[in-house]
Formats: C-alpha cells, structure tokens, sequence
C-alpha cells in the first residue's frame, strides 16, 4: 500500500489540531526529543490537508510526499513543536515511508535539543 500526501488545498489554514499532543505548540519553544510514529501518524491525520494517507498505512509502506505537502508538513511541526527543520535533497529523497519520516524527524528533535531550535540537515 502506498500513499501520496500533497499539499493542503486552503491557503492561510492554520496548522490542524491533533488532540492528546502535550508538546509546546508556541515555537521558539524546546522541541520534543523523541517524535513517535504516532506522532507523524497523527499529523498526517487531517484529510483536509493529507487526503492521500490512508488510516491503515503500514509503518514501511511507500508514503510519497510532494514538495508542497513537505513544506506544509514542516510547518506544522515548527508551529507545534518550535522545531525547524531544513532538510537536504537527500533527507528528501529519503523520506519515502512513515517510519523514515519519523526517524528523520525525531533526529531532528534530538538534534535541536541539544543546539538549538533549527536544525539543518
């Protein structure tokens, strides 16, 4: 099973909601230092924003991600967690399941609790 995410198709949304999150949501805020599958699960949640994803994808499933659905994912990251994240070409091509979309992210966390709030990858 595989899922293309693309980007949300209403301009000045603001980031969507995903209940039972105790992480700040005010950036410039510590980042969480571990982000779980369930975490980038639940960002991936709003079919307003993500309508590709389905409720049943596997952890290792082919999750495809277009640059706008990237952007706004990263958006709602930094607004949530206070973490900003500028990944490279790699990271990107990189970033083809859930479970590698997790780990690249809660990477990111780690490193940003230890230097900072932006992470450049």
């Amino acid at each position: 099973m595989s899922a293309e995410v693309s980007a949300p198709s209403v301009p000045g949304t603001s980031a969507p909601s995903v209940p039972g999150t105790s992480a700040p949501s005010v950036p410039g805020t510590s980042a969480p230092s571990v982000i779980t599958l369930g975490t980038v699960r639940e960002l991936l949640s709003d079919r307003k924003i993500f309508p590709g994803v389905p409720d049943d994808l596997g952890d290792d499933s082919e999750l495809v991600l277009d640059s706008l659905g990237l952007v706004w994912l990263l958006h709602v990251v930094e607004e949530r967690y206070g973490l900003v994240v500028e990944p490279g070409d790699e990271d990107i091509a990189n970033l083809t399941s859930l479970r590698r979309l997790t780990e690249f992210l809660s990477a990111s966390a780690a490193d940003a609790a230890q230097g900072g709030d932006r992470v450049d990858r």
